[in-house]
């Protein structure tokens, strides 16, 4: 537990810091303070919020732009029919939970081995990621133009970095190298070709479809040696 508290937080403060580079676009882009605090707070999912101030600033119409972060933000869902059943949470827990169901709360809770590390790192890095992420959106919104331009202080490079990092232990499995090879391909011979969103969906699909066709024929899910499965998983 302890390890997923710190991987949790980790996480949490390199995806937080590039907070600074929404608020700092999103009011460049034209879009006031109260409403970009608003996205962060409500919408709360990074691609869907950088899609939408995307749209705004190339001067599409608001439809558009809301068009283009709902696509982009149905992947969440798929992240949700992961952790439902890890956490198995109730009541206002399970619509804190789905709130804070993004990217890196998933990875950092499937890449634990236990219950209770699960349940530790979900937690520590969701919470940890609003809290931060809402911070610093509000210093980058207020700073504004005196920041120059944040894409240049890599920080979209760190969020990225601390992701791969988590992805990177569950690629053990040939299967699963297969998966992430073919995602790449798929979603980079679709990104100048189709809306944003698409891309990171059609990813999934490439997933879906490796595990049905190598599902045994006993119709149980085929375990692998090296990937960290868990224990309650193999019984």
């Amino acid at each position: 537990m302890r390890a997923a508290v710190r991987q949790g937080a980790s996480v949490a403060i390199a995806t937080g810091l590039y907070g600074i580079s929404f608020g700092a676009l999103s009011v460049v882009a034209g879009v006031s303070v109260p409403q970009t605090m608003a996205l962060s707070l409500l919408l709360f999912s990074g691609g869907s919020q950088f899609a939408l101030i995307g749209v705004v600033a190339a001067g599409g119409s608001p439809f558009a732009a809301v068009a283009t972060a709902t696509l982009l933000g149905v992947r969440n869902t798929l992240y949700g029919t992961v952790v439902s059943p890890l956490l198995q949470v109730r009541g206002w827990r399970r619509l804190a939970a789905a709130q804070v169901t993004i990217d890196e709360s998933t990875a950092v809770a499937v890449g634990q081995r236990t219950p209770a590390a699960v349940r530790a790192g979900f937690w520590t890095t969701g919470i940890g990621v609003f809290v931060l992420w809402n911070a610093f959106t509000l210093l980058g919104a207020v700073a504004g133009d005196a920041l120059g331009d944040p894409r240049a202080w890599g920080l979209d490079a760190a969020a990225g970095a601390a992701f791969l990092a988590l992805v990177w232990p569950r690629l053990a499995a040939r299967r699963a190298q297969v998966v992430a090879a073919l995602a790449v391909v798929v979603s980079l011979a679709l990104i100048p070709l189709v809306p944003a969103g698409l891309p990171v969906l059609a990813a999934a699909a490439v997933a879906i479809v490796v595990g049905l066709v190598s599902r045994p024929a006993t119709g149980r899910p085929e375990r692998e040696d090296g990937d960290g499965g868990r224990p309650e998983e193999a019984q």
